[in-house]
């Protein structure tokens, strides 16, 4: 699409938009007003109408693609009325399309969505989804998507899903890592894939995933919110179930998987404390779960998981956690100097001492067994940032600015 015809369309929308911000009342704020534009005026757009508003949403989602972005955020006063996309990690404004006030942005966010995410969307003030642009291709693009408030105004961030997994095996996990993560030699235990958002989780998980595709027979039962990646039935049947849309909640989908004769189990995050006490019932019952968390370390995983629960549930949290953990893999993207960026991991395998100090509530030695475990297969974030800083991937700077033990990290540099 060139840019005039690019820039014609949003004009279009534009003057629709303006039209249809006029009938707001002034006087509705935050959720009301949000309610009156999805009911009065969304659901009352004629098909010419939402086709515009939904092809411009198009557009951007192509520039995105353009741009080779993985991120990109539209509406709610943070923007200033600008589109911004994330690209190699930075988030910058993309100016060349004329601003849209805050209403302009409400109306063209709950266009793109179905009337009972927007009931879920007023219910609950933010809504998780996948959507597809069929670009005229042979495969679609997908992302992964959320729309929430910010001061009463709607926001979207959308990421691209990249439409081939991974390889498994540019990952060089240790022959250990790798035993433990495939169905073929390990048929239970919790797996758990760590890292702040963006840091890659769900792309190592789908490369997890499609390397027991590809290696075993068994069943998968794939729990996610959204759906991202859909992978084809291989050697594995692999099912994908959306919360919200296939099931009410990860809590309820887990134990649903559970009566669906899975080998595999695969839940999208550990949020809150009734999912992760279903993912250990899952994995107490002798199934492979895999599952990611929003920590930074491995041991912070573990402080992470037994904290969520009741102080009277701890215990026996922390002892049920102690059997069923195998192993934590927990992930940086970190800027090469190739201006790209490169991963940086961080790897726990469950040891009797590892499983000892758990039981025992002394997880704070479990770093120093880590740094310790390299032939079981382990490594700290702080080793591992070391290793791409010799092989002159990284630079020293980036390496300190990204460990979590930045003590620990100046003293390993300084090794030779």
């Amino acid at each position: 699409m060139t840019t005039a015809v690019a820039q014609q369309r949003v004009q279009e929308a534009k003057e629709l938009l303006s039209h249809l911000v006029r009938r707001v009342p002034p006087s509705l704020r935050e959720v009301k007003k949000q309610i009156f534009i999805g009911n009065e005026i969304v659901d009352k757009l004629s098909p010419e109408q939402q086709a515009v508003l939904v092809n411009v949403f198009h557009l951007l989602l192509r520039q995105m693609i353009h741009y080779g972005a993985s991120d990109l955020e539209f509406g709610g006063p943070g923007t200033g009325g600008r589109v911004w996309l994330r690209v190699n990690g930075l988030k910058r404004p993309l100016n060349k399309f004329e601003p849209f006030n805050l209403d302009e942005a409400n109306i063209l966010i709950q266009s793109i969505l179905m009337q009972f995410q927007r009931f879920h969307l007023y219910d609950n003030l933010s809504l998780d989804f996948s959507y597809v642009l069929d670009r005229g291709e042979p495969k679609s693009t997908r992302f992964r998507a959320t729309v929430y408030f910010e001061m009463g105004e709607l926001a979207l961030n959308a990421r691209i899903i990249h439409q081939e997994v991974r390889s498994y095996k540019t990952y060089n996990f240790p022959q250990q890592v790798t035993r433990i993560c495939s169905l073929r030699y390990t048929k239970d235990g919790l797996i758990l894939v760590t890292g702040i958002t963006g840091s890659g989780k769900s792309t190592t998980l789908d490369a997890i995933i499609d390397m027991n595709n590809r290696t075993a027979e068994g069943h998968i039962v794939i729990i996610a919110s959204p759906v991202e990646y859909v992978h084809q039935s291989l050697r594995c049947l692999v099912r994908h179930r959306e919360v919200g849309l296939d099931t009410h909640s990860f809590k309820s989908g887990t134990i649903e998987a559970l009566r669906q004769d899975p080998d595999i189990i695969v839940i999208g995050e550990m949020r809150d404390p009734d999912t992760i006490l279903a993912a250990l019932e899952a994995a107490d019952t002798g199934h492979k779960v895999f599952s990611t968390l929003h920590t930074s370390s491995a041991v912070e995983s573990i402080d992470r998981i037994i904290g969520e629960v009741s102080p009277e549930e701890q215990d026996r949290v922390r002892n049920r956690l102690a059997d069923i953990l195998r192993c934590v893999i927990s992930q940086k993207l970190v800027p090469s100097r190739k201006g790209n960026l490169v991963l940086a991991k961080e790897i726990l395998v469950m040891t009797p001492s590892v499983r000892a100090a758990i039981k025992n509530n002394n997880t704070s030695e479990i770093y120093q067994m880590i740094a310790e475990g390299e032939n079981e297969g382990m490594v700290t974030l702080e080793q591992d940032l070391r290793r791409l800083y010799l092989q002159g991937i990284i630079t020293v700077e980036n390496a300190i600015n990204y460990a979590n033990n930045k003590r620990r990290m100046v003293q390993l540099l300084r090794m030779k």
